[in-house]
């Protein structure tokens, strides 16, 4: 069937919409994608909320974060019509939206995970049965809830020589590696972008830093980044998951604009090379997607760590950009067929299980 999924990250930049062709299973045909960003003003109150959210012991309804969900509803549903306007598909013609929401806290540690973002207002604004809150179950069994994507990785990597690893730099980072029994491993590294993106906002009110050249023209202050690695998250073995407050820019206070954009930038490369340290069998190929790809600074700091070349999403002919929203797309279809979308070596949870709430338009 046509399935449209939506992804809002943890970097607050905008929203990922992308239609696909899928079966859920071995079937999986890109149609269209469309990038829309936030505007100031919807960044600074998703961040208001975000920051508001991690303060609670429990998720519990408080006005800046009701707001905040009725803004990525709003949001969401435009960009679902504007998706659909540049295919040339009408909505009834769509079998079901994957709609992630936006994460304001994730706290598998204390048994709960909160996206904000009510699935039964974006069916009833799209006409479109929409499947929202794809991680909550998987916490409720003991789950990390995170990282959900390893199944569409796999479908992705079904042709490839295994074992194959894909990397995503989003705000937070995460890996799958496909084994050669078409077992998954997977897992948060660390943080990719979000430092980084924090530190460039914070010194020079950019988003982000474009093209790493902030980070390249700065020296990396050793003291700080092993310090920064002194981290328990780094020893716990995977399934391991992470919010993105988890890690802050703190340790880099102190060092020039350029100087902590290298420290931050070279942090997340040796995250990665961590994570590759606890595998048992290293990957044969590392593709990399996600909005850090387009950091060369980052992508050479991962390539001097890890000593492993590493592959564009985009030279295969994916959408490095699109695959999370298209991961959410091929997981709504399997919630509709009743097909597991976590594993035991994905997110820790104790059986492959479904997951997500499926809501139908009136």
């Amino acid at each position: 069937m046509l399935a449209i999924g939506l992804m809002s990250g943890t970097s607050l930049d905008g929203i990922d919409a992308a239609l696909i062709e899928t079966d859920g299973e071995a079937l999986v045909r890109p149609v269209a994608f469309r990038g829309e960003a936030y505007s100031d003003v919807a960044r600074r109150e998703l961040a208001e909320a975000t920051a508001m959210a991690l303060t609670f012991e429990r998720p519990r309804a408080s006005p800046p974060l009701v707001r905040a969900g009725e803004l990525i509803d709003r949001t969401h549903a435009l960009v679902v019509h504007k998706l659909l306007r540049d295919a040339g598909v009408s909505a009834d013609e769509v079998g079901v939206i994957g709609y992630h929401g936006q994460t304001v806290a994730h706290r598998p540690d204390r048994g709960w995970t909160w996206q904000i973002g009510d699935g039964a207002v974006l069916a009833a604004a799209t006409g479109i049965v929409t499947v929202s809150d794809f991680r909550s179950a998987d916490v409720a069994e003991g789950g990390q809830g995170a990282p959900l994507l390893p199944v569409y990785h796999a479908a992705l990597c079904a042709d490839f020589e295994k074992p194959v690893a894909v990397l995503n730099l989003g705000g937070v980072g995460n890996i799958t590696v496909v084994g050669g029994d078409g077992g998954l491993v997977a897992f948060d590294t660390g943080p990719a972008n979000g430092l980084i993106d924090t530190w460039v906002e914070a010194e020079s009110g950019a988003r982000f830093d474009a093209d790493g050249a902030l980070a390249a023209s700065g020296r990396v202050d050793h003291a700080v980044l092993t310090a920064m690695l002194d981290h328990p998250f780094f020893d716990a073995p995977p399934p391991k998951s992470l919010d993105r407050s988890d890690f802050t820019i703190q340790p880099a206070r102190g060092l020039s604009a350029a100087d902590g954009a290298a420290t931050l930038t070279a942090f997340t490369a040796a995250t990665v090379a961590e994570a590759l340290g606890v595998l048992e069998t290293q990957p044969r190929r590392l593709i990399v997607a996600g909005g850090g790809r387009h950091n060369p600074t980052l992508m050479r700091m991962i390539r001097e760590s890890t000593g492993i070349p590493l592959e564009a999403a985009d030279a295969l002919g994916w959408n490095g950009d699109a695959l999370e929203a298209e991961g959410f797309a091929y997981m709504a279809v399997r919630t509709l067929k009743g097909l597991p979308i976590s594993f035991p070596g994905t997110t820790g949870v104790p059986m492959a299980m479904p997951g997500g709430v499926i809501h139908r338009p009136a």
